[in-house]
Order: C-alpha cells, then structure tokens, then sequence
C-alpha cells in the first residue's frame, strides 16, 4: 500500500510582549500612517527573554496534547529557522529534549521566508517512503535579534513568533502538488547573519549578523516570479484558481497579497493575512496563519479544502503546495 502524508494538528505561539508602530515611531523617525499604508503590518509580537528553542517547543507540546499523541511515538522533528539559538545544537534537537521525544531524529532547516514550505515538503516525502509515521515540522523565528533597530526599512517590518504541524501517515493522498525553487544569483537581495573568516591563517573579515534587505527587490520578486510559479503550479496539476479554497501565503506586505490576487484573477477574501498583528515572521508565518484558519473555522482539518500554501523571501527561495486540509 502506497504511504501518503496528511497534516492532522496544527499549532502556534507568539511572545507576549506587543510592540505597536506608535511604539518604534518613538525610537526612530517612523509612524504608523507610514508602515500601515505601505506594509499593512499595525504591530508586531517581540520575544523578552525567550529564544528560538522556546518558542518552537511551545507549538511542539501544543501539538502533542491536542493530538493526545505521546512524544515517544514521534519519529521526526524539522525546525525551519534562519534565527536559530545557536548553528550547534540545532533547535530541532533542543525541542526534541524538551518534549521528550526520544525516538525522534531532528534537525533544522534553512530556507528564510520559504523554510516551512521546503520543510512541509521534505517531511512529506519522509512519510511517503512508508518509513515514518509520525513527524513535527515547525517553522520558528526570533527576527528581533537580526534586525538593526536603527534601521527604519527593515525594523518596522518583523516580527517573533512559530507555528507548527503534526504530519502523521494516512491511505489518501492529500499533498497535490507542489513547485520550489531557489536563485541564488540574486541571493544578495535578502541577507543576514554573515560570519567573517578570523582564523590566524586566513584574511580577516567582519562579521555582520544584521538582516539587509533591498525591499523594491523582493517586492518585484514577489509579485512577478512567485505569482508566476503559483499559476503554473495550478495550471500543471489541471486546476483553475476557482478551485483552490484559501491561499496560504506568506505575510510579508499585504500590498504583495493584493496584487498576487489581482494577477491571479482570485478575490482577495481567498488570502487570509494577519501580518497587522504579527509583522513578517519569516519560516513562522505561514504556519501561525494555517494555525489561525483552524481556530476560528475557517479550515477544518477534515480534507474536504484545497489549499495552497506559497513561501518567498531570502536565497532567494520560493516554494508552492497544494494541500487538502
């Protein structure tokens, strides 16, 4: 019998500390006006004392208790993250330790605002091999430690947060179809975290550990190469945008989701956002919506809606699936 993958739980948590724009406007030359009418984002969830690990391992046990599924029966735990605590021990691992999930592999992976995406899909494959029955994909970023909160362009713009799903096996298939990609050509675009050689027998470099981001860009990325890569994913797989129920994409600026839908021909009550609470929360947000959607009944779980679900941003990346939720 062929293995198929499905997600049965869904999970999220964002730091309690809100941090509204009137708050950045008086510590840099900013207002609300101008990042609400340019990015749709009112405000924004900043970690206080919590780390990457923490907020990933709340959606883990989220996950565990509604699912009434023990940690020992998980087979496997993917962290996207370009936020992790630290490059060794991954974040996957410390959430593994957390929970309690000892017959877990784990390991982070690394893909920006597409990270979930890519995670979903290399979890999927997993379960599909009839190997795993069991795995936790979480996306998960504390984007306030990259950010330079002198710099106006990109301060205003993140935010903390993770979100996370239980993939478990099932007999029907439910992952439709699916489309990533990566330039790494036009990679200097979107950049964070640069570590510099200092070893005694190499040039010195600097480090700079801060997110840069050449907004027109990824804007005209956005808008033009992933809109594109959606309607040939939806025209491959013998579909119409009619026939997808919601579109979970990522809530990086709600003028890209407008204009996504205007190119797609969609209504843009299909794009649910929530970056006004969240800010983009790169490898989280896609997760925290889909989290979102089942809370208040507008998805349920019950595979009877098609969704898809798009991530874009640093690499650059982009990746697309069509999912029954």
């Amino acid at each position: 019998m062929t293995a198929h993958a499905k997600i049965s739980q869904v999970a999220h948590y964002v730091p309690d500390q809100v941090i509204h724009n009137d708050d950045l406007a008086r510590i840099m030359d900013t207002s609300d006006e101008w990042i609400s009418s340019r990015t749709g984002i009112r405000k924004r969830h900043i970690a206080r004392d919590q780390q990457t690990s923490d907020l990933a391992t709340k959606v883990a046990t989220s996950l565990l208790e509604k699912s009434q599924i023990p940690a020992e029966a998980i087979d496997f735990i993917i962290v996207a993250t370009i936020t992790p605590d630290s490059n060794m021990p991954s974040t996957a691992t410390k959430v593994q330790a957390a929970i309690g999930a000892h017959q877990a592999f784990a390991y982070d992976l690394s893909a920006a605002c597409s990270g979930f995406v890519f995670a979903l899909s290399t979890a999927e494959k997993m379960i599909a091999s009839g190997r795993y029955q069991k795995g936790i994909v979480i996306g998960a970023e504390i984007l306030s430690k990259t950010v330079d909160w002198s710099d106006r362009t990109t301060a205003v713009l993140f935010g903390d947060g993770a979100g996370g799903v239980l993939l478990e096996a099932s007999s029907e298939p439910h992952f439709l179809a699916e489309s990533l990609h990566s330039d790494g050509g036009r990679g200097q675009s979107l950049v964070s975290g640069i570590q510099g050689l200092h070893s005694p027998f190499s040039d010195k470099q600097e480090d700079d550990s801060y997110l840069k981001m050449d907004g027109r860009t990824i804007f005209e990325f956005a808008i033009r190469d992933v809109t594109k890569s959606i309607g040939k994913l939806i025209e491959d797989c013998q579909l119409t945008a009619d026939d997808i129920d919601i579109f979970l994409m990522h809530q990086a600026n709600f003028r890209i989701l407008e204009k996504m839908a205007q190119k797609l021909g969609v209504s843009i009550d299909k794009f649910p956002a929530n970056m006004m609470e969240y800010g983009n929360t790169s490898a989280a947000s896609i997760p925290i919506l889909l989290s979102e959607c089942v809370s208040n009944g507008n998805i349920k779980l019950d595979g009877s809606q098609t969704a898809l679900m798009s991530g874009f941003g640093g690499g650059l990346t982009w990746g697309t699936l069509v999912i029954k939720l």
